[in-house]
């Protein structure tokens, strides 16, 4: 019996560094494959290509942080892209209005928070499935975007706002812009709040097994409403790095997004099924993101192919996680 128990212990901290290093891997794997093309290697790595993937990644990432918790907890967001076009739009609204940009920045992040808030307590107090209610925010938010803009974009005259991504210097690498900074110390952040305090704990006890974190005496149904909160929150954020990326505010951007989103968190090493995941997994499947979609289309790839990869990575990424928790139980 105790060599069973050692050999179960020793298989699943040997997934467990799989989880860990897995997403590393795959960055390296997907750097590696686009450095055979011996004519894109001397455009690919170059520090004003390293700015730009960098500065692809942040919107992805930001959203991604948001999304990590509510995949972790076992839930899901599909409302995410839309909810980024409505603060994007949100924003480039109060500038017009000539709204103080310190103020715009906590009002743009402060309504995604909304969003997030009314996702949480519509799946608690109604005991709703967080796909359908998301899907039913996914319209709901867009649709909100387009009646704000008036159906179309909303441009605001010069302003700070618009310096936080602008790219300085594009042909080095340094300085970066202030919104990749803000993605990494967000990170940060996060990773404190994930790994070190009884919230981050919470999450991760309600996606292992919700019935049994209640009868813990976890506040499940509050910690939910908290959790689609601090998403919306993150989401609200990385609209306002949409608005600064493109300097106006339209309705129509992030269309699929928040497949780019889950997909970053997935390949990060997070489970569908929930109570697994870290923000340094998920920081890499961004920037696996984005330097698949850098170096496609350097590759002069259409689009489609680019999606198919995208497709392919995530079925691969999910069938990972499968194997792993069946080797788990085993």
């Amino acid at each position: 019996m105790a060599e069973g128990s050692q050999s179960k212990m020793n298989r699943a901290t040997l997934w467990r560094w799989i989880s860990t290093l897995g997403p590393l891997f795959g960055l390296v794997l997907v750097t590696g494959l686009f450095a055979l093309s011996e004519e894109l290697r001397p455009i690919f790595f170059t520090g004003s290509n390293a700015k730009l993937i960098l500065t692809q990644t942040v919107i992805v990432a930001i959203g991604a942080l948001g999304m990590t918790m509510v995949i972790v907890s076992g839930g899901i967001d599909l409302s995410a892209g839309s909810v980024v076009a409505l603060t994007s739009v949100v924003a480039a609204s109060l500038l017009v209005k000539s709204v103080p940009p310190v103020l715009v920045f906590f009002l743009t992040v402060a309504s995604g928070a909304l969003v997030g808030f009314i996702n949480g307590t519509v799946i608690s107090a109604l005991r709703m499935m967080p796909f359908i209610v998301t899907l039913g925010m996914m319209g709901i938010a867009r649709g909100s975007a387009k009646w704000l803009g008036n159906n179309q974009t909303v441009n605001p005259d010069a302003n700070p706002l618009n310096r936080i991504m602008e790219p300085v210097n594009p042909l080095e690498m340094f300085p970066l812009p202030m919104g990749v900074w803000i993605a990494i110390g967000l990170a940060i952040v996060m990773t404190i709040v994930m790994r070190k305090t009884v919230f981050g704990r919470y999450v991760f006890a309600i996606g292992s097994n919700e019935d049994t974190a209640r009868l813990c005496g976890i506040p499940v149904q509050r910690q939910k409403v908290l959790i689609y909160t601090l998403a919306g929150m993150f989401f609200g954020i990385a609209g306002l790095m949409q608005y600064s990326r493109l300097t106006q505010g339209d309705p129509t951007v992030a269309i699929g997004l928040e497949l780019e989103i889950i997909a970053a968190v997935v390949i990060g090493g997070a489970s569908l099924n929930g109570g697994s995941g870290s923000i340094l997994g998920t920081m890499i499947g961004a920037l696996i993101m984005a330097v698949l979609k850098s170096g496609s289309s350097q590759m002069n790839w259409p689009t489609y192919m680019q999606e198919i990869i995208i497709g392919i990575v995530i079925i691969l990424a999910v069938a990972l996680d499968r194997l792993r928790q069946s080797r788990l139980k085993a």
